[in-house]
């Protein structure tokens, strides 16, 4: 069963969608507008996986 959400993008602030697969205790986060990504598991909130363009990690 999957549940959908309308939330804002943590990356551009535009309209996104948060899906909760509750079968598999997955969350993705995703945004059509700047292309978002943030997969992360709801148990233990580990990322499964992420892409964020224009966000860029310490070296």
């Amino acid at each position: 069963m999957r549940v959908t959400q309308k939330v804002h993008c943590p990356n551009c602030g535009s309209q996104a969608e948060r899906h909760y697969f509750l079968n598999t205790q997955i969350v993705q986060t995703q945004c059509s507008v700047c292309d978002y990504l943030m997969i992360n598991c709801s148990k233990t909130g580990k990322v499964v996986e992420a892409y964020a363009p224009g966000i860029y990690a310490r070296r």
